[in-house]
């Protein structure tokens, strides 16, 4: 049992935490981002996809459990390894060079991290723990929010953020979990960067239709 806390104590157990943990986020992303497409369909879809998740209540209490527990690892665990980087770097370079596989996306994790994750408490606040009522379903509850531009600026910021985050974190922990190969990388990288731009899009078309349509 020693060997196995004492692995996640090491940066390679850290970062394999952060990629089991980022794989479970991909996976809540993709459903999440399938089940809020329901708007595109109108008021009576939204609310059957609602009611349906409802029916799960179980089921989604555990999962909501889960996600938290996974939140407060990943956030914690990519912490510590930024931290950990940041005293390592004894030498900061007047030029950053972007050689090295280095990119927007690996230089700016902590900070896309950080408006994800400012973002998912302004998202739960405004939904997740929302009145809702037979007059004013969560359906009204999400048109009112994006009435505003303010709100759709912020949800388009963090789309972005999601986006560029996902881009590295994507190919980033089939490398963390040992399955990076020269022959199928690349297919990974290009699949990362497709997923990065669907989920982007996706979450951010829905608050410019809804409030230039209802």
């Amino acid at each position: 049992m020693n060997w196995f806390i004492e692995t996640f104590r090491t940066s390679i157990g850290k970062k394999l935490l952060m990629a089991i943990t980022g794989l479970g986020f991909l996976g809540f992303i993709a459903m999440h981002l399938m089940g809020n497409l329901t708007l595109f369909a109108g008021r009576d879809a939204f609310l059957a996809y609602v009611e349906a998740l409802h029916g799960l209540e179980a089921f989604i209490l555990v999962a909501e459990i889960g996600l938290l527990v996974f939140a407060i690892i990943h956030v914690f665990m990519g912490l510590t390894l930024y931290l950990a980087n940041n005293n390592a770097r004894k030498v900061r370079y007047a030029v950053q060079k972007s050689g090295g596989g280095r990119n927007i996306g690996s230089a700016t994790m902590p900070y896309t991290g950080l408006v994800i994750l400012l973002f998912l408490i302004l998202h739960l606040n405004n939904f997740s723990f929302a009145d809702v009522s037979d007059d004013r379903t969560i359906y009204e509850v999400v048109t009112a929010t994006f009435a505003s531009l303010g709100y759709v600026v912020i949800y388009l910021v963090a789309a972005v953020a999601l986006a560029i985050h996902i881009r590295h974190g994507f190919w980033s922990l089939f490398q963390s979990l040992g399955l990076n190969h020269d022959k199928y990388m690349p297919a990974i990288r290009k699949i990362g960067i497709a997923f990065a731009v669907v989920v982007g899009a996706g979450f951010a078309l829905i608050p410019i239709y809804l409030n230039l349509t209802v």
